[in-house]
């Protein structure tokens, strides 16, 4: 409870400085001079109160500075323009190109995997754009952590094969991240991506550290931190702010609405539909906020889509997974094939259905 504790307690301050500091566009590069001047001064001074003994209030505000500092830095030095790696840039390319020469039956299938996987929407016709944004679907389109974690759950599944010795752990954790590295990089390494794979990370790093009590909390500002000191310009992204609320909801109201459920024995279907109703819930208490502040919409049906769609995706995204892995060894079934056309055409069909609502 005390890392929780002290974690919330710097990186809360933290954002709000960063946040502060943003807010402030349009303002000419020399105020932002003195503003970070002032900063260091700020940062100095309470430095030298922190070493001379002051008590543990002056931390939260020696990060809402800092924050404001890396935020103001960020923007008279400016961001590095992303450059992906050659070897990011060819495995893209031999990606697109796996998909293109997969084979598969129905024309629509590529577009749609294109999207699904590395976030190319370029090949989708116009009408399956507005049924995803009808449906209030779009989040499945845009390249996000969502993504990144169906991954990431495939990989864990296959990775089962090595074991549970802990050199198999210490194994499994360099692959994980390194898969989710590469994959987070070779897509651009979007905002949300990102959180995603810094939740990876931490995720399994605590695996290797089996007498360290995993906080969700923690992980969350951890990484919360940790990315804004990366890339402070990143909390002005839209697909951050909503990846970290959605978060955010799943953390603090998932467990509450998920306990309402009557414990039972067995399998129970109910507790699965239950769960997943929770989940879409929680995160459009937190989410659904700004995106009426930013877009001017409210997706109505977002309980029946994230039922139906969600479903659909991952067992797309893992079945064509499985394909285009088979597919590069040279043998891939047809009814593997067929499948992957099948889910891919029903998750079309039940979101027109439920955009023509």
């Amino acid at each position: 409870m005390t890392v929780r504790k002290d974690i919330v307690a710097l990186s809360v301050p933290f954002t709000l400085g960063v946040a502060l500091a943003s807010a402030s566009e349009g303002v000419p590069d020399q105020m932002y001079t003195m503003a970070a001047l002032c900063c260091a001064a700020a940062l100095a001074l309470l430095g030298l109160c922190i070493r001379k003994g002051a008590r543990l209030p002056l931390f939260p505000a020696l990060f809402l500075v800092l924050g404001a500092f890396c935020s103001i830095n960020d923007r008279l030095c400016g961001s590095p323009a992303a450059k992906q790696p050659a070897i990011a840039l060819r495995g893209l390319e031999l990606l697109n190109r796996a998909i293109d020469g997969a084979g598969f039956g129905n024309a629509q299938t590529p577009a749609l995997l294109k999207a699904l996987l590395i976030g190319q929407r370029n090949a989708l016709d116009h009408a399956t754009v507005v049924a995803f944004r009808a449906a209030g679907a779009s989040h499945i389109l845009a390249l996000s952590g969502l993504h990144l974690g169906m991954i990431y759950g495939c990989l864990l599944l296959v990775l089962r094969i090595l074991g549970n010795g802990r050199a198999a752990a210490v194994a499994k954790a360099i692959l994980s991240i390194a898969v989710c590295g590469f994959y987070t990089v070779m897509t651009g390494a979007g905002p949300s991506i990102v959180r995603a794979f810094l939740f990876i990370s931490l995720n399994e790093i605590s695996r290797l550290l089996p007498h360290r009590r995993k906080d969700a909390l923690a992980v969350l500002c951890t990484a919360l931190l940790t990315q804004l000191c990366i890339s402070p310009s990143a909390i002005r992204s839209a697909g951050f702010q909503l990846s970290y609320l959605a978060m955010l909801g799943i953390f603090l109201v998932f467990p509450a609405l998920e306990a309402w459920y009557p414990k039972g024995h067995g399998l129970d279907p109910m507790h699965k539909l239950w769960s997943s109703m929770a989940l879409a819930i929680s995160c459009q208490m937190f989410t659904a906020p700004l995106v009426w502040v930013t877009f001017h919409s409210f997706p109505k049906y977002f309980l029946l889509t994230n039922l139906i769609a969600l479903p659909l995706t991952e067992a797309l995204m893992a079945c064509s997974a499985a394909a285009l892995a088979l597919g590069a060894l040279g043998w891939c079934p047809g009814i593997l094939k067929g499948l992957v056309d099948s889910l891919a055409q029903a998750l079309i069909f039940c979101l027109d259905a439920i955009s023509s609502i």
